[in-house]
């Protein structure tokens, strides 16, 4: 067995954790957008494959028998390429996908399709606004820039922004007591957020909600049809192994 982890999330670095402990041979694969990526226990390769036919050749040459897509819910054409190649080299695959957040009671939240819907939704009216959803991303609220705009990076911008922002350079997770002074200290009025799920990101929907203010929630985008599951035990299983979280 030799596995490919597509990473960059919590939950990948979760698992591959489990994997070095199990002594399976494995890589861990970073995308390369953050400069100073956590460290892994595994092999680790930073870039991106060069398209389907780059992992399908990555596939081949490794001799990788099993790959675990745990990407961000948003990065799609990663888990598109993966999809593909996948079938192209007849390798199993498998998603580990945290869940979606669901809203709860005393969420203000308007679902939105994507970034450029986002922009639509919000008001005309100068507002101080969060933007989390990455710097990837960000580019289309340049055209109401009548808001004073609040981001959060993980590493400092290396290019000028499209619109003057307060940038807050810092990565999580972040802490409900956090995100909840953020807010206040800022005058947040308005979050623009994706519906990443899981618990390392959640403090700020739950500081919203706290506060009573509005969020424009990003629908995940649809993907191709793959088995997935919600756990790293769950992908541990499914290489044959067990794991030990929680002990």
């Amino acid at each position: 067995m030799r596995a490919l982890i597509l990473g960059g999330t919590a939950d990948a670095s979760l698992l591959a954790v489990e994997i070095a402990r199990a002594g399976i041979d494995a890589i861990y694969s970073y995308g390369g957008r953050t400069r100073a990526p956590a460290d892994q226990p595994l092999p680790t390769r930073i870039g991106g494959f060069g398209g389907v036919s780059g992992l399908a050749d990555y596939i081949r040459s490794e001799r990788i028998t099993h790959v675990i897509d745990a990407t961000h819910p948003f990065a799609a054409e990663m888990s598109r390429n993966a999809v593909a190649a996948c079938a192209q080299t007849d390798t199993p695959l498998i998603a580990l996908e945290r869940a979606p957040w669901l809203k709860t009671p005393g969420d203000n939240w308007t679902d939105v399709a994507d970034v450029n819907a986002a922009v639509a939704t919000l008001p005309e009216t100068p507002a101080n606004v969060f933007l989390a959803i990455g710097r990837q991303h960000i580019a289309p609220f340049a055209t109401k820039p009548q808001h004073s705009y609040t981001l959060r990076f993980v590493d400092p911008p290396e290019a000028p922004l499209p619109f003057a922002a307060d940038v807050i350079v810092s990565r999580g997770p972040f802490t409900l007591d956090s995100e909840l002074e953020m807010m206040r200290t800022r005058g947040i009025a308005w979050i623009v957020a994706r519906n990443s799920g899981g618990d390392g990101a959640r403090a700020k929907i739950d500081a919203a909600r706290m506060l009573g203010l509005p969020a424009i929630m990003i629908s995940r985008p649809e993907l191709p049809e793959r088995r997935r599951v919600e756990s790293v035990t769950d992908v541990m299983q499914w290489l044959g192994h067990s794991t030990r979280l929680g002990e």
